[in-house]
């Protein structure tokens, strides 16, 4: 059982930055980041796999930044040009297995998941 631990939520002005942080208790070769807005479905927004190569939705393409320390079990989400449109309760899903990037954007392929810090990004 891995355990996530979830940090750096807030309120930030559009076009302002926010770093989210993810911890797990163990080793997990597959770590991400989701979103979920009121009202709609969980939805990806980025992804890593142990080997640091990365995969971004298309709407955070250039503005997000997903990095990991495997030595620390961490993942990062540097956000930055926030919009309101990216406010949401995001989400750190992780799992021990290994696929490829294009397989890491589907939430049920995750055994674990952070508890969600809220982004809020005002107009």
């Amino acid at each position: 059982q891995v355990q996530l631990v979830e940090s750096g939520g807030g309120l930030v002005q559009a076009g302002g930055s926010l770093r989210l942080s993810c911890t797990a208790s163990g080793r997990a070769l597959s770590m991400g980041w989701f979103r979920q807005a009121p009202g709609k479905e969980r939805e990806f927004v980025a992804v890593t796999n142990w080997g640091g190569d990365t995969y971004y939705e298309e709407s955070v393409e250039g503005r997000f930044i997903i990095s990991r320390d495997n030595a620390k079990n961490t993942v990062y989400l540097q956000m930055t040009s926030l919009k309101p449109e990216d406010t949401a309760v995001y989400y750190c899903a992780a799992d021990s297995g290994w696929t490829t990037l294009q397989g890491m954007v589907l939430p049920q392929w995750y055994d674990y998941w952070g508890q969600g810090t809220q982004v809020t990004v005002s107009s």
